[in-house]
């Protein structure tokens, strides 16, 4: 197994532990926050080092070879990545129509006095929803130009 995925986990945990420190030793709102980033670090990295052992170890060698040859089939698998490519498709344009409907959606909520930031939901969305479209043509005409 790749050192880099041994040094990741080394990140994640310090990172979590320090999300700890702050939670713990400070008295804010953002306290939950805190805590939550150290979970999100210290149990992913707990684990990214647990499978760096796992899988280094000279008993599992064999295993990890096969694993990763297993894995290699699976990416490169031409009807995957189809499906892949497919549903990737289909994700973005519903988040797209998705992200429509909540615009209209909070407008109409602010116009009826329901809620009251209902233009500043509607600029962010706004914006997310340009934003999307940009991302998605950048992201085309850049693969266009490399095959």
């Amino acid at each position: 197994m790749k050192k880099s995925n041994f040094i990741t986990g080394i990140v994640y945990l310090l990172s979590g532990i320090v999300f700890l420190g702050a939670a713990l030793l400070t008295d804010t709102k953002l306290d939950g926050l805190f805590f939550g980033f150290a979970g999100a670090g210290i149990i992913p990295g707990i684990m990214m080092i647990f499978k760096y052992c796992y899988w280094s170890s000279p008993k599992n060698k064999e295993r990890y070879a096969e694993k990763l040859e297993n894995e290699k089939i699976e990416l490169h698998d031409e009807l995957k990545e189809k499906l892949r490519d497919k549903s990737g498709r289909y994700a973005y344009t519903a988040g797209l129509f998705v992200i429509a409907l909540s615009m209209m959606l909070f407008a109409v909520l602010n116009s009826l006095e329901i809620v009251q930031t209902g233009n500043v939901i509607v600029l962010v969305l706004g914006g997310y929803l340009v934003f999307q479209i940009v991302i998605g043509i950048v992201i085309f005409n850049h693969l266009m130009k490399k095959y």
